[in-house]
């Protein structure tokens, strides 16, 4: 299944396809609202601000799945969301990336491989994928890659659109 053809629904319960972002690169993160790593929304929020009229976005897929450090409603996700780090990128439905309920998205996330070469699981909390205009999934960042990392703005940059 090509990245693009998946749906899911917004955070909202609207229907949505990722196809919707079709033409822009994509940064794909499982996120999550009570994590150590919660502080990361600043930098994913940075980085869709600085490069979303150069054709990026970054995309936010809330998980309950480690420590249930995403509890919240939907309505409770986007509250923290928007006032504590004042979040403006898409967020998605709550899903699970592993196990037998894993969502047909994370399977085609988690077939690539991160820099040592490992493909699978996701870890934790801020796993993040980068995503071509095509809709490659092109780079895996394990959870504790900070979002503004020189190498995955290096990434990121050669992944905008011309």
């Amino acid at each position: 299944m090509a990245i693009h053809d998946i749906t899911l629904n917004t955070l909202k319960g609207d229907l949505a396809s990722l196809g919707d972002h079709k033409g822009k690169a994509l940064l794909l993160v499982n996120v999550a609202s009570k994590c150590g790593l919660t502080p990361q929304y600043e930098g994913l929020e940075r980085i869709h601000e600085q490069y979303q009229d150069r054709g990026f976005s970054v995309l936010g897929f809330p998980c309950n799945q480690f420590g249930a450090q995403e509890p919240g409603s939907a309505e409770e996700i986007e509250t923290f969301c928007s006032t504590t780090y004042g979040v403006t990128f898409p967020l998605y439905e709550k899903l699970e990336v592993n196990g037998e309920g894993r969502h047909p998205l994370y399977d085609e996330l988690t077939a690539k491989a991160d820099a040592e070469g490992n493909a699978g699981d996701i870890q934790w909390n801020f796993e993040k994928f980068l995503v071509s205009p095509d809709g490659q999934v092109v780079q895996r960042f394990r959870p504790m890659v900070d979002p503004e990392a020189p190498e995955l703005i290096e990434a990121l940059e050669a992944q905008l659109p011309a």
